[in-house]
């Protein structure tokens, strides 16, 4: 012990500390992620801690037994059959829940032991500064507004002052916040030690913001489900399989099959970044077999209010070139384990793709490459002309791959830096085989509707106003841009404020045309997301429903009436409801084996109408 170097001690110390506060001497705690996460591999929970700085001081040792004090303390108090039972659907209303679920569990822990509270508070203090929620005059447009609700709930169920990194954050929401719901959390508080009574009470302050209809269809959704179940006890129907319980396992297999739809789309790893309200705990997912039904008869339920404030914009447009730099290299230096596998993927990418080039080459022309075997002729005979050849334009060549990224808030952390490296070596890859590759991000320019929905209040709110947020589409990498002169723009989404919402259907809509303008005859979209469409100001403002139905419908008509060949990777949730080719990961770091391998598969296919020569 005494040769040990003091971090090292430190991470012994803080491995030994979550495991008691946990209360789970087997579990499972290791170091190497961006932001703390708790991970669930085979019915197995673990949790990741980013790397503690080499050099510590108190601030950096308070803030990482902060950040794992919160995963530790979510294992001990938290029961996710109750909170799944009352989660809203996914939307603001969920995000709130969550929030609040979140800051019962580490004010509880603050209650209790003094110290924790403290690791809390600086972990909270460093995650708000990460995100720039210390800056002076933030708007609620730069800010979510459950993040607020998540601070000011700590404040009023632990007693304690909130966090400075959180005062441009509180500035924008506490006034709101406190008028419409103050009552309501004041109520909580006296009930955190009851999560199940926490969760029915915490419905009273998703009313307060309006959110009830996300609540209505949950309610009515648990007495439909009743009713049936009481149907089935009087009248079960003829030739059902029933289930002994007094036969071994029988019982454990009947629990099963009842959670099995529940937990579908479960979500496998809860980023710290996510407790203030944007994880996916328990999301449901679709039967399979249903998961995209025909739309193509159907009229298409989607509108825009107005695209007066829309852009399409650069990633060098954005920040000048001496901030891409810095960010680039931040980028570089926390997934330079990382980059390397991803690399060795690519390379195997690479060996394969070059195997399927034939050369192929036309002699005796006029211009071209000079032909260096037929120069004896000339020396021979020097009336004979000099002698040209041409490569053959090869099919495999003829190719271009986009690759468009969520850059929703949801992918905040280690899958949106996954996500930028992975893109960042195929491209270099594809470039290298002489396949033209460009890279796309998609989010929007504000939170809960920007200048769009401003300029919908200022017209009096009329009724169904479509889409009412201001779409941002990034180009880091066009098609035609060598990749050493793109490498600084993949460092632009380690930026903090640009990741925001995600209306996947126009983003869509828009890199297919992109792809449909170039001269390219293959032409592959790949899209790595992480979940559906989720904007605020939209979904609140019109039917349910509208930019799923919209996505279904773009998607439709780019699988099937198109010549692109569509794939994608959903990141811990599951997209082959809205996809029919896609693959779902639980773990991002499978990110670039998946996509490489997914790569290589379409090139070794016969695209679509072509047959290879």
């Amino acid at each position: 012990m005494s040769n040990s170097a003091p971090i090292d001690i430190f991470k012994r110390a803080l491995v030994s500390a979550t495991k008691a506060l946990a209360g789970e001497r087997e579990l499972e705690v290791s170091f190497g992620g961006e932001v703390a996460g708790l991970v669930v591999r085979g019915g197995e929970r673990q949790i990741v801690l980013p790397m503690p700085q080499a050099q510590l001081n108190e601030e950096a040792i308070a803030k990482s037994r902060g950040e794992a004090d919160a995963l530790a303390l979510r294992i001990a108090l938290h029961d996710k059959d109750i909170f799944v039972k009352s989660q809203p659907k996914p939307g603001p209303a969920r995000a709130i829940y969550e929030a609040l679920e979140q800051a019962r569990i580490e004010s509880l822990g603050a209650k209790v032991m003094d110290g924790v509270g403290d690791n809390l508070h600086a972990a909270l203090n460093g995650r708000c500064k990460r995100r720039g929620f210390d800056q002076d005059g933030l708007s609620q447009n730069d800010a979510p507004m459950a993040e607020a609700i998540g601070v000011l709930a700590r404040e009023v169920f632990s007693g304690r002052p909130a966090p400075e990194g959180a005062d441009g954050l509180l500035g924008a929401w506490r006034k709101y916040v406190e008028e419409t719901a103050g009552d309501d959390l004041a109520t909580l508080a006296q009930n955190l030690a009851d999560q199940k009574k926490f969760a029915e009470l915490a419905q009273n302050v998703l009313r307060a913001f309006d959110l009830g209809d996300e609540l209505a269809e949950l309610e009515q959704s648990e007495d439909e489900d009743e009713e049936a179940k009481e149907g089935e006890d009087e009248n079960p129907q003829s030739g059902q399989d029933e289930i002994d319980e007094s036969e071994p396992g029988a019982a454990q297999v009947s629990e099963a099959d009842s959670l099995d739809d529940e937990n579908a789309d479960g979500q496998d790893m809860i980023d710290a970044e996510d407790f203030d309200g944007e994880s996916a705990d328990g999301e449901e997912s679709a039967d399979p077999s249903q998961r995209r039904p025909d739309m193509s008869n159907m009229p298409l339920p989607y509108s825009v209010f107005t695209t007066a404030h829309d852009e399409v914009i650069k990633a060098e447009d954005i920040c000048d070139a001496e901030e891409l730099e810095r960010l680039r290299s931040y980028l570089d230096g926390h997934m330079a384990g990382l980059s390397a596998v991803i690399a060795r993927l690519a390379n195997r990418l690479q060996r394969r793709l070059m195997a399927q080039q034939q050369r192929t080459w036309n002699f005796d022309l006029e211009e071209g490459m000079l032909d260096a075997a037929r120069l004896t002729r000339v020396v021979t005979d020097p009336m004979q002309p000099l002698s040209f050849k041409e490569e053959k334009a090869t099919e495999f060549r003829d190719t271009i791959v986009t690759i468009l990224i969520d850059n929703s808030g949801s992918m905040r952390g280690r899958p949106i830096m996954m996500a930028a490296v992975c893109a960042d070596i195929l491209a270099r890859t594809l470039e290298r085989c002489a396949v033209k590759a460009e890279i796309l991000g998609f989010t929007t320019r504000a939170w809960k509707g920007g200048s769009a929905f401003q300029d919908w209040l200022s017209a009096e709110k009329p009724p169904h106003p479509g889409r009412l947020n201001d779409l941002r589409h990034i180009i880091y990498k066009s098609a035609d841009m060598p990749w050493r002169r793109a490498k600084n723009n993949l460092g632009l989404m380690m930026r903090e404020g640009l990741l925001k919402e995600n209306i996947d259907g126009e983003a869509l809509e828009w890199a297919y045309a992109r792809l449909m303008a170039r001269p390219e005859q293959r032409r592959i979209l790949m899209v790595i997301s992480d979940g559906a469409p989720v904007d605020d100001a939209t979904q609140s403002r019109n039917k349910t429903g509208m930019l799923e139905s919209h996505l279904h419908q773009v998607i439709d008509k780019i699988e099937n009436r198109s010549g692109v060949e569509l794939i994608a990777i959903g990141i811990n949730h599951d997209v082959t409801r809205w996809y029919s080719r896609a693959v779902t990961i639980t773990d991002v770091a499978e990110l670039g084996g998946v996509m490489t391998e997914k790569l290589a598969e379409l090139f070794a296919e016969t695209p679509k109408g072509r047959k290879r020569r």
